[in-house]
C-alpha cells in the first residue's frame, strides 16, 4: 500500500510541527511530570485553536466535521513533539458522545472540547484498565462499565507510571449519563479512535527517535570515526526506518477503514496500533543502545521520548490484544 498526502494536509503537518518546536515541548512536559499543569494547558489551547480536536466533532457542534484521516496527521506531529496531556481520550470522548447520538450531551460536552475549554479523559473498565489518564489535569473523566457511562467525581492519588508525563489515577464516584446497549456500542468505537490516534502518536514519536538518533551517531565518535559509519549501527538504524516505513500505511489504511465503517475496520486498527507501537519501541530501543550511558540519563531530553514509546506500545491495546484481534475470526 502507499498513501500520499495532498498538500493541505501536508501543510496542516507542516504547521502544527512548527508551532510545536516553537513551543519548546521537553519544558512542557518535565512542567507536567511534576503535576504543574499550567504550561500543558496553555499548549492545549494552542493545539485547540489550531482545530485538531475539531477534526473529530461534527459541524453541528461547532467542529470541522470528522476527518481522521487528518486527525492522523496531526496526531502524528503531536507524538512527534510528546505534547502531553489526555488528547487521545479527548478525542475518544468526542467520538463516543458522538456516535451516541444523545443531543444534550452533545450539546453539552463537544463544543468546550472543541475549544480546548474541555480536557477530557476516558477510562473503559471492561475490558481496560481500572485506571484513567490525567485524572486529575482532565476537566471530566468519563467513565464506561458494561452499559452504562457516567462522569467521575473525583479521581484516586497519582499512580507511578513508566512515562512520568502519563499520570495515572482511578476515577472515583460519578453522575450516570447515559444507560443501554447503545452506551457498549459507542465505547467500542470510541476505542478504535483511541487505538488509532495512539498509533499515530507512536509513528510520530518514532520518527523524531530516529531523526535524533541518527544526528548523534553521526556527531559522537569512536576510534577516530563516527560511530554511524559502522555497519552495526547502520543497519540497527536501517531496521527501524524499515519497521516505521511499514507502520505508516497501516495507520493510514486504519484511518481510511475508520472512516468507511467497514467491518474489518477493528482489524485493521489494531494493526496499525500494533504495527506502530512496535516500531516506536523499537526506535527508542535503538536510540538508548547508540546513545550509550547517555541514554539513561533523565536530563536529556530523549528520555522523554524513549518513556512515552514504552507506555505508548501498550496503550489502548497491548501487542498481544491487537494480534489477537488481527487474527480473530
Amino acid at each position: 500500500m502507499r498513501f500520499l498526502l495532498d498538500e493541505e494536509q501536508r501543510e496542516f503537518a507542516r504547521s502544527l510541527d512548527g508551532m510545536l518546536t516553537a513551543a519548546g515541548t521537553p519544558a512542557v512536559v518535565r512542567a507536567w511530570s511534576a503535576g504543574d499543569h499550567g504550561p500543558g494547558r496553555a499548549l492545549w489551547a494552542r493545539v485547540a485553536n489550531a482545530g485538531v480536536f475539531a477534526l473529530a466533532v461534527p459541524e453541528e457542534h461547532d467542529g470541522l466535521s470528522v476527518h481522521l484521516v487528518e486527525l492522523t496527521v496531526a496526531f502524528t506531529e503531536l507524538g512527534r513533539h510528546v505534547v502531553p496531556g489526555p488528547l487521545v481520550e479527548t478525542v475518544a470522548v468526542a467520538a463516543l458522545l458522538d456516535r451516541l447520538d444523545d443531543t444534550a450531551l452533545a450539546e453539552a460536552w463537544l463544543p468546550g472540547i472543541v475549544s480546548g475549554e474541555t480536557a477530557a479523559s476516558l477510562c473503559l473498565l471492561t475490558p481496560g484498565s481500572p485506571y484513567a489518564l490525567d485524572a486529575d489535569a482532565a476537566d471530566a473523566v468519563f467513565v464506561v462499565t458494561e452499559d452504562t457511562l457516567r462522569v467521575a467525581e473525583s479521581a484516586g492519588p497519582v499512580q507511578p507510571s513508566a512515562d512520568p508525563a502519563r499520570r495515572l489515577a482511578r476515577p472515583l464516584g460519578g453522575t450516570v449519563l447515559a444507560r443501554g446497549p447503545a452506551v457498549r456500542t459507542a465505547a467500542a468505537h470510541a476505542a478504535d479512535i483511541a487505538a488509532l490516534a495512539a498509533a499515530a502518536q507512536a509513528l510520530g514519536l518514532g520518527r523524531a527517535l530516529l531523526d535524533r538518533t541518527v544526528d548523534h551517531v553521526k556527531q559522537r565518535t569512536q576510534f577516530g570515526r563516527p560511530i554511524g559509519a559502522f555497519q552495526a549501527v547502520k543497519h540497527r538504524l536501517a531496521d527501524v526506518l524499515i519497521a516505521l516505513e511499514f507502520a505508516q500505511p497501516l495507520v493510514y489504511a486504519a484511518a481510511l477503514s475508520l472512516t468507511d465503517g467497514g467491518p474489518d475496520s477493528p482489524r485493521a486498527v489494531a494493526a496499525a496500533k500494533l504495527a506502530a507501537g512496535e516500531a516506536a519501541y523499537g526506535a527508542a530501543r535503538a536510540a538508548l543502545q547508540c546513545h550509550g550511558a547517555l541514554g539513561y540519563t533523565g536530563e536529556l531530553d530523549l528520555s522523554l521520548w524513549i518513556r512515552k514509546a514504552r507506555a505508548l506500545r501498550t496503550a489502548w491495546g497491548t501487542p498481544a490484544d491487537c494480534r489477537a484481534r488481527v487474527l480473530q475470526d
